[in-house]
C-alpha cells in the first residue's frame, strides 16, 4: 500500500486550476484526486467539495461502479443551502442521463423519473437562488425539454402476474 502524499497549503490554486483542466479533458478521475488532496489540506474547500462532485457526477455514465451514494455524501458537505438544493439536482439529473445512456430494459422509465427528481430539486434552488443567479432555472429548462421527447414517457405500472398458476 502506498502513504499518500500532502500538497502544501500554497498549490491549492494551481491543484484546482489542474482539477477543472482535467474535467474538460475528460478525465474526471483525475479531477476526482486533485479535488480529493486538496481536501486532505482544506476539508471545507467549497470549490474542491464542488468540483469534486461534479467529477463523481462526471463518471456516472463511464463508471457503473462510482455510485450516487459517493456524490451525496459530499453534497452534504456544502454548506450553502442554494448549493445543496442545486447540486442535488445535478446528481439526480447526471445519474438520469446515464439511466437513459444506458438503454437497458427499465432505464427509460427510470431516468424519466430521475429527470422529474432533479427538476424539484432545481425549483427548490430556484426559489433560494441568490439574485442574478439561474443556473437552477436553466437546468431545470434542460430536464423539461429532455421529458419533452417523444422517445420520453413516464413509466407505466404493468400489472404483475403470478410467477407460479394459483
Amino acid at each position: 500500500m502506498y502513504q499518500l502524499k500532502l500538497i502544501s497549503r500554497e498549490a491549492i490554486p494551481s491543484a484546482m486550476a489542474k482539477a477543472e483542466r482535467y474535467r474538460l479533458l475528460q478525465q474526471p478521475w483525475a479531477a476526482e484526486s486533485i479535488c480529493l488532496d486538496v481536501l486532505r489540506v482544506e476539508p471545507d474547500n467549497e470549490e474542491a467539495l464542488v468540483l469534486l462532485l461534479l467529477s463523481l457526477t462526471d463518471q456516472f455514465d463511464r463508471e457503473p461502479g462510482v455510485e450516487t451514494a459517493q456524490a451525496r455524501e459530499v453534497l452534504e458537505r456544502l454548506k450553502d443551502p442554494y448549493d445543496r438544493a442545486y447540486y442535488a439536482g445535478v446528481i439526480c439529473e447526471r445519474r438520469a442521463g446515464a439511466q437513459l445512456s444506458r438503454r437497458v430494459p427499465g432505464a427509460v422509465g427510470i431516468a424519466y423519473q430521475g429527470f422529474k427528481e432533479a427538476m424539484e430539486w432545481y425549483e427548490k434552488a430556484e426559489a433560494i437562488r441568490p439574485p442574478g443567479i439561474d443556473e437552477a432555472i436553466l437546468r431545470w429548462n434542460t430536464c423539461a425539454r429532455i421529458l419533452m421527447r417523444p422517445d420520453l414517457a413516464p413509466p407505466v405500472a404493468e400489472p404483475l402476474e403470478p410467477v407460479f398458476g394459483e
